[in-house]
């Protein structure tokens, strides 16, 4: 089952992807956005090109626990996305993704490879997405309600 995960945001949205088994995640693109509708079109694209099954919109809950503003964007963007492909949209708490797709980065700069401030800032998102969907495809990270 292949599975796409969005990790959203106002400005860039990062975007994963599982292989046809869903046994592995990994980094498709970082999508650069002026509005959610563009992001929805972009997503929706992906989504016919790579033949996705379902997908996993990460929420950007607040540290207690408690939906804000960018979660209920979040569960709009996949309530209209689950609305127009007529696949399944699970969501999953994201909230420390980007924190260890930034550790992930650091220490990959740390082992030697040569990562430009510009080429951290293009990849962080997606790499924030194919991680919580690893979790996701390991029942590490369940569904959030």
């Amino acid at each position: 089952m292949r599975t796409l995960a969005v990790d959203p945001g106002s400005r860039r949205v990062g975007v994963a992807l599982s292989d046809a088994a869903g046994k592995l995640a990994s980094p498709h693109a970082v999508l650069q956005i002026t509005s959610p509708s563009q992001a929805i079109d972009q997503i929706l694209k992906i989504i016919a090109e790579e033949q996705v099954d379902r997908i996993v919109m990460g929420l950007p809950l607040n540290m207690d626990g408690s939906p804000g503003p960018s979660a209920h964007s979040a569960r709009e963007m996949g309530q209209k996305i689950a609305a127009l492909t007529h696949k399944p949209v699970l969501y999953v708490d994201e909230r420390l993704s980007t924190f260890a797709a930034e550790q992930n980065l650091k220490d990959r700069r740390r082992a030697g490879e040569k990562i430009t401030r510009a080429q951290k800032k293009s990849r962080l998102d997606a790499k924030a997405a194919a991680l919580f969907l690893q979790d996701f495809l390991d029942n590490k990270l369940p569904p959030q309600l």
